[in-house]
Protein backbone atom coordinates (compact mmCIF):
# COMPACT_ATOMS: atom_id res chain seq x y z
CA UNK A 1 0.00 0.00 0.00
CA UNK A 2 1.37 3.13 -0.79
CA UNK A 3 1.27 6.46 1.81
CA UNK A 4 0.23 9.74 -0.17
CA UNK A 5 2.60 12.41 1.18
CA UNK A 6 1.07 16.04 1.21
CA UNK A 7 3.85 19.38 1.12
CA UNK A 8 2.89 20.83 4.20
CA UNK A 9 1.28 23.85 3.33
CA UNK A 10 -1.72 21.91 1.57
CA UNK A 11 -2.09 20.20 5.44
CA UNK A 12 -5.76 21.95 6.96
CA UNK A 13 -4.74 21.13 10.81
CA UNK A 14 -2.66 23.17 13.14
CA UNK A 15 0.85 23.49 12.00
CA UNK A 16 3.70 24.95 14.00
CA UNK A 17 4.58 28.52 12.63
CA UNK A 18 8.20 27.53 12.48
CA UNK A 19 7.49 24.81 9.84
CA UNK A 20 5.09 27.30 8.06
CA UNK A 21 7.44 29.48 7.88
CA UNK A 22 10.63 27.28 6.98
CA UNK A 23 12.73 28.57 9.26
CA UNK A 24 14.33 26.89 12.72
CA UNK A 25 13.12 27.57 16.13
CA UNK A 26 16.77 29.94 16.31
CA UNK A 27 15.99 31.76 12.98
CA UNK A 28 16.97 35.51 13.59
CA UNK A 29 14.23 38.39 13.24
CA UNK A 30 15.83 39.25 9.95
CA UNK A 31 15.71 35.29 8.35
CA UNK A 32 11.92 35.33 9.76
CA UNK A 33 11.03 38.48 7.76
CA UNK A 34 12.90 37.27 4.24
CA UNK A 35 11.36 33.91 4.80
CA UNK A 36 7.56 35.92 5.35
CA UNK A 37 8.13 38.19 2.16
CA UNK A 38 9.47 35.08 -0.21
CA UNK A 39 6.36 32.95 0.49
CA UNK A 40 3.96 35.99 0.55
CA UNK A 41 4.76 37.14 -2.14
CA UNK A 42 4.30 33.04 -3.94
CA UNK A 43 1.70 32.47 -2.85
CA UNK A 44 -0.65 36.02 -2.66
CA UNK A 45 -4.02 35.02 -3.82
CA UNK A 46 -3.86 38.66 -6.15
CA UNK A 47 -0.53 36.31 -8.19
CA UNK A 48 -1.79 32.55 -7.21
CA UNK A 49 -4.67 31.11 -8.24
CA UNK A 50 -4.48 27.76 -6.54
CA UNK A 51 -7.46 26.61 -4.81
CA UNK A 52 -5.51 26.71 -1.20
CA UNK A 53 -3.31 29.62 -2.47
CA UNK A 54 -5.49 31.48 -0.16
CA UNK A 55 -5.67 29.17 3.26
CA UNK A 56 -2.29 29.48 2.63
CA UNK A 57 -1.51 32.79 2.70
CA UNK A 58 -3.50 33.57 5.60
CA UNK A 59 -1.47 30.88 7.45
CA UNK A 60 1.57 32.90 6.81
CA UNK A 61 0.36 36.00 7.91
CA UNK A 62 -0.94 34.15 10.88
CA UNK A 63 2.96 32.85 11.78
CA UNK A 64 4.67 35.25 10.92
CA UNK A 65 2.22 38.13 13.25
CA UNK A 66 3.23 35.80 15.78
CA UNK A 67 7.02 35.24 15.21
CA UNK A 68 7.80 38.92 14.11
CA UNK A 69 6.45 39.92 17.86
CA UNK A 70 9.15 39.15 20.11
CA UNK A 71 6.36 38.84 23.15
CA UNK A 72 4.00 36.56 21.35
CA UNK A 73 7.37 34.81 19.63
CA UNK A 74 8.26 33.74 23.35
CA UNK A 75 4.80 32.82 24.56
CA UNK A 76 4.54 30.50 21.70
CA UNK A 77 7.84 29.06 21.82
CA UNK A 78 6.58 28.17 26.14
CA UNK A 79 3.05 27.56 25.38
CA UNK A 80 2.83 27.05 21.84
CA UNK A 81 -0.58 27.75 20.19
CA UNK A 82 -2.44 28.02 23.69
CA UNK A 83 0.37 30.94 24.31
CA UNK A 84 -1.03 33.41 21.47
CA UNK A 85 -4.85 32.71 21.30
CA UNK A 86 -7.26 35.08 23.19
CA UNK A 87 -5.39 36.21 26.25
CA UNK A 88 -2.27 34.93 25.61
CA UNK A 89 -2.95 31.28 26.69
CA UNK A 90 -4.43 31.47 29.76
CA UNK A 91 -7.25 29.08 30.62
CA UNK A 92 -10.76 30.09 30.61
CA UNK A 93 -13.32 28.40 32.87
CA UNK A 94 -11.79 29.36 36.09
CA UNK A 95 -14.71 31.68 36.96
CA UNK A 96 -12.62 34.23 38.82
CA UNK A 97 -10.24 36.95 36.65
CA UNK A 98 -6.92 34.96 36.39
CA UNK A 99 -6.00 33.39 39.61
CA UNK A 100 -3.13 30.78 40.28
CA UNK A 101 -3.93 29.47 36.41
CA UNK A 102 -3.23 32.98 34.46
CA UNK A 103 0.03 32.10 32.85
CA UNK A 104 -0.70 28.63 32.41
CA UNK A 105 -1.21 26.54 29.26
CA UNK A 106 -3.84 24.13 28.42
CA UNK A 107 -1.29 21.31 27.98
CA UNK A 108 0.59 22.04 31.09
CA UNK A 109 -2.41 22.00 33.38
CA UNK A 110 -4.14 19.11 32.45
CA UNK A 111 -0.15 17.35 32.76
CA UNK A 112 -0.77 19.09 36.38
CA UNK A 113 -3.60 17.73 36.81
CA UNK A 114 -2.63 14.09 35.96
CA UNK A 115 -5.65 12.90 34.06
CA UNK A 116 -8.29 14.35 35.96
CA UNK A 117 -10.50 14.90 32.84
CA UNK A 118 -10.98 18.53 31.52
CA UNK A 119 -10.21 21.92 32.51
CA UNK A 120 -13.43 23.16 32.92
CA UNK A 121 -14.65 20.08 34.46
CA UNK A 122 -11.85 20.63 37.05
CA UNK A 123 -13.02 23.87 37.86
CA UNK A 124 -16.66 23.41 37.93
CA UNK A 125 -16.47 20.23 39.95
CA UNK A 126 -19.30 18.57 41.36
CA UNK A 127 -19.48 20.06 44.96
CA UNK A 128 -21.13 23.22 46.67
CA UNK A 129 -21.76 26.13 44.60
CA UNK A 130 -17.81 27.81 44.62
CA UNK A 131 -16.31 24.66 45.51
CA UNK A 132 -13.44 23.93 43.12
CA UNK A 133 -13.43 19.92 43.83
CA UNK A 134 -12.01 17.90 40.78
CA UNK A 135 -14.67 15.38 39.08
CA UNK A 136 -12.52 12.74 37.93
CA UNK A 137 -13.01 11.00 33.78
CA UNK A 138 -11.28 8.76 32.12
CA UNK A 139 -7.66 9.58 30.89
CA UNK A 140 -7.07 12.61 28.95
CA UNK A 141 -6.70 12.09 24.94
CA UNK A 142 -3.40 12.98 23.35
CA UNK A 143 -2.01 13.02 19.78
CA UNK A 144 0.55 10.71 19.41
CA UNK A 145 4.26 12.27 18.48
CA UNK A 146 5.41 12.94 15.37
CA UNK A 147 8.39 11.00 13.33
CA UNK A 148 11.06 12.82 11.88
CA UNK A 149 13.18 11.65 9.10
CA UNK A 150 15.87 12.94 6.49
CA UNK A 151 15.43 11.62 3.19
CA UNK A 152 17.46 11.62 -0.66
CA UNK A 153 15.23 11.39 -3.95
CA UNK A 154 16.64 11.43 -6.95
CA UNK A 155 15.94 14.82 -9.16
CA UNK A 156 13.73 13.71 -11.47
CA UNK A 157 11.50 12.09 -8.08
CA UNK A 158 11.77 15.43 -6.84
CA UNK A 159 10.43 16.93 -9.83
CA UNK A 160 7.71 14.22 -11.17
CA UNK A 161 6.41 12.53 -8.59
CA UNK A 162 6.72 9.19 -7.57
CA UNK A 163 7.11 6.53 -5.09
CA UNK A 164 9.37 6.09 -2.24
CA UNK A 165 10.11 3.42 0.13
CA UNK A 166 10.75 4.47 3.60
CA UNK A 167 12.26 2.74 6.58
CA UNK A 168 11.34 3.73 10.27
CA UNK A 169 11.25 2.54 13.52
CA UNK A 170 7.49 2.21 15.04
CA UNK A 171 6.53 3.15 18.97
CA UNK A 172 7.78 -0.34 20.00
CA UNK A 173 10.98 -0.10 18.24
CA UNK A 174 10.25 -2.33 15.20
CA UNK A 175 11.58 -1.43 11.95
CA UNK A 176 8.56 -0.82 9.27
CA UNK A 177 8.72 -0.03 5.57
CA UNK A 178 6.27 1.60 3.71
CA UNK A 179 5.65 3.44 0.18
CA UNK A 180 5.48 6.92 0.24
CA UNK A 181 4.05 9.09 -2.44
CA UNK A 182 6.38 11.94 -3.54
CA UNK A 183 4.02 14.86 -4.80
CA UNK A 184 5.68 16.13 -8.27
CA UNK A 185 7.38 19.52 -7.21
CA UNK A 186 8.66 19.28 -3.91
CA UNK A 187 12.12 21.03 -3.43
CA UNK A 188 14.86 20.40 -2.45
CA UNK A 189 14.67 21.14 1.62
CA UNK A 190 11.03 20.80 1.64
CA UNK A 191 9.06 18.84 3.85
CA UNK A 192 6.26 16.13 2.92
CA UNK A 193 4.05 15.30 5.59
CA UNK A 194 2.05 12.02 6.19
CA UNK A 195 -1.01 12.44 7.89
CA UNK A 196 -1.72 9.61 10.94
CA UNK A 197 1.63 7.99 10.27
CA UNK A 198 3.59 8.74 13.08
CA UNK A 199 2.91 7.21 16.63
CA UNK A 200 0.19 6.16 18.29
CA UNK A 201 -2.12 8.62 20.38
CA UNK A 202 -2.99 7.87 23.68
CA UNK A 203 -6.64 7.64 25.22
CA UNK A 204 -8.10 7.57 21.99
CA UNK A 205 -5.99 10.56 20.71
CA UNK A 206 -5.05 10.52 17.10
CA UNK A 207 -1.68 9.34 15.58
CA UNK A 208 1.09 11.54 15.35
CA UNK A 209 2.11 12.45 11.68
CA UNK A 210 5.52 11.09 9.38
CA UNK A 211 7.52 14.31 8.68
CA UNK A 212 9.69 13.62 5.31
CA UNK A 213 12.42 16.36 4.84
CA UNK A 214 13.55 15.88 1.60
CA UNK A 215 16.69 16.11 -0.36
CA UNK A 216 16.68 16.19 -3.85
CA UNK A 217 20.50 15.20 -5.49
CA UNK A 218 21.65 16.66 -8.57
CA UNK A 219 21.24 15.43 -12.37
CA UNK A 220 23.66 15.49 -14.65
CA UNK A 221 22.48 18.23 -16.96
CA UNK A 222 19.09 19.50 -15.51
CA UNK A 223 19.23 22.56 -13.00
CA UNK A 224 16.34 24.08 -11.31
CA UNK A 225 15.25 26.97 -10.27
CA UNK A 226 12.11 26.72 -8.18
CA UNK A 227 9.52 25.44 -11.03
CA UNK A 228 12.29 26.31 -13.88
CA UNK A 229 14.14 24.33 -14.98
CA UNK A 230 17.56 24.50 -17.24
CA UNK A 231 19.96 22.95 -19.42
CA UNK A 232 22.84 23.88 -21.21
CA UNK A 233 22.73 23.45 -24.76
CA UNK A 234 26.49 22.88 -26.85
CA UNK A 235 26.40 24.19 -30.21
CA UNK A 236 28.78 25.06 -32.74
CA UNK A 237 30.08 28.06 -33.81
CA UNK A 238 28.31 27.86 -37.46
CA UNK A 239 24.83 27.27 -35.94
CA UNK A 240 25.54 30.42 -33.49
CA UNK A 241 26.61 32.16 -36.94
CA UNK A 242 23.63 30.95 -38.76
CA UNK A 243 21.17 29.36 -37.26
CA UNK A 244 20.14 25.76 -36.51
CA UNK A 245 17.45 23.19 -35.38
CA UNK A 246 18.54 21.25 -32.36
CA UNK A 247 16.85 18.44 -30.17
CA UNK A 248 16.27 19.47 -26.92
CA UNK A 249 15.71 16.85 -23.90
CA UNK A 250 12.66 17.87 -22.06
CA UNK A 251 12.06 16.33 -18.52
CA UNK A 252 9.81 14.07 -20.41
CA UNK A 253 10.73 13.70 -24.19
CA UNK A 254 12.75 15.87 -25.97
CA UNK A 255 11.39 18.79 -28.42
CA UNK A 256 13.17 20.29 -31.40
CA UNK A 257 14.15 24.32 -31.12
CA UNK A 258 15.26 26.54 -33.75
CA UNK A 259 18.49 28.08 -32.17
CA UNK A 260 18.29 31.93 -34.29
CA UNK A 261 21.31 33.16 -36.53
CA UNK A 262 23.71 35.18 -34.35
CA UNK A 263 23.11 33.72 -30.78
CA UNK A 264 25.49 34.41 -28.64
CA UNK A 265 26.85 32.07 -25.60
CA UNK A 266 24.94 32.75 -22.49
CA UNK A 267 21.56 33.06 -24.75
CA UNK A 268 18.29 31.37 -22.99
CA UNK A 269 15.90 29.93 -24.96
CA UNK A 270 12.58 29.52 -23.62
CA UNK A 271 9.72 26.94 -23.38
CA UNK A 272 6.67 28.04 -21.65
CA UNK A 273 4.98 25.66 -19.18
CA UNK A 274 7.50 22.66 -20.33
CA UNK A 275 8.99 23.18 -16.50
CA UNK A 276 8.23 21.21 -13.35
CA UNK A 277 4.09 21.22 -12.93
CA UNK A 278 3.80 20.83 -9.28
CA UNK A 279 0.48 19.30 -7.61
CA UNK A 280 -0.97 22.22 -7.32
CA UNK A 281 -0.79 25.49 -9.42
CA UNK A 282 0.64 26.54 -12.52
CA UNK A 283 3.67 24.27 -14.34
CA UNK A 284 7.01 26.43 -14.94
CA UNK A 285 9.28 26.83 -17.53
CA UNK A 286 11.90 25.22 -19.72
CA UNK A 287 15.04 26.93 -20.82
CA UNK A 288 17.88 25.62 -22.89
CA UNK A 289 20.86 27.40 -22.50
CA UNK A 290 23.21 28.36 -25.12
CA UNK A 291 26.86 27.47 -25.22
CA UNK A 292 28.66 27.99 -28.15
CA UNK A 293 31.79 25.14 -28.59
CA UNK A 294 34.69 26.58 -30.37
CA UNK A 295 36.84 24.20 -32.36
CA UNK A 296 40.04 22.67 -30.29
CA UNK A 297 41.07 21.61 -33.96
CA UNK A 298 41.10 22.70 -37.33
CA UNK A 299 42.45 21.72 -40.50
CA UNK A 300 44.79 24.21 -41.88
CA UNK A 301 42.69 25.34 -44.47
CA UNK A 302 39.90 25.60 -41.91
CA UNK A 303 41.98 27.78 -39.79
CA UNK A 304 43.19 29.67 -43.18
CA UNK A 305 39.21 30.46 -43.64
CA UNK A 306 38.07 31.41 -40.51
CA UNK A 307 41.40 33.94 -40.38
CA UNK A 308 39.90 35.48 -43.58
CA UNK A 309 36.02 35.75 -42.08
CA UNK A 310 37.58 36.97 -39.07
CA UNK A 311 39.07 39.75 -41.00
CA UNK A 312 35.44 40.69 -42.37
CA UNK A 313 33.58 40.80 -39.33
CA UNK A 314 33.35 43.72 -37.09
CA UNK A 315 35.41 43.96 -33.77
CA UNK A 316 32.91 43.03 -31.21
CA UNK A 317 35.15 44.89 -28.34
CA UNK A 318 35.23 48.17 -30.21
CA UNK A 319 34.04 50.82 -27.78
CA UNK A 320 32.94 48.62 -24.99
CA UNK A 321 35.33 50.15 -22.57
CA UNK A 322 35.37 53.46 -23.35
Amino acid sequence: MVASGRLLYSSSMARDFYEVLGVGRTATDDEVRRAHRKLAKQFHPDRNKAPEAATRFAEIQEAYEVLSDSARRTRYDQFGHSGVSGAGGAPSGTGQGGGPWQNVSHEDLEEMLGGLGGIGDFFRGSGPAGSTRPRTRGPVSRTGESISLDIVVDFLTAALGGVRNVSLQDASGKAVSIDVKIPAGVPSGGTVRLAGKGHPGTGGGAAGDLLLHVTAAPHPWFTRDGLDIAVEVPITMAEAALGASVEVPLLKGTISMKVPPGTSSGKRLRVAGRGIAPTMGPPGDFYAVIQVVAPSALSESDASALRDIGTRLGDPRQNRWR
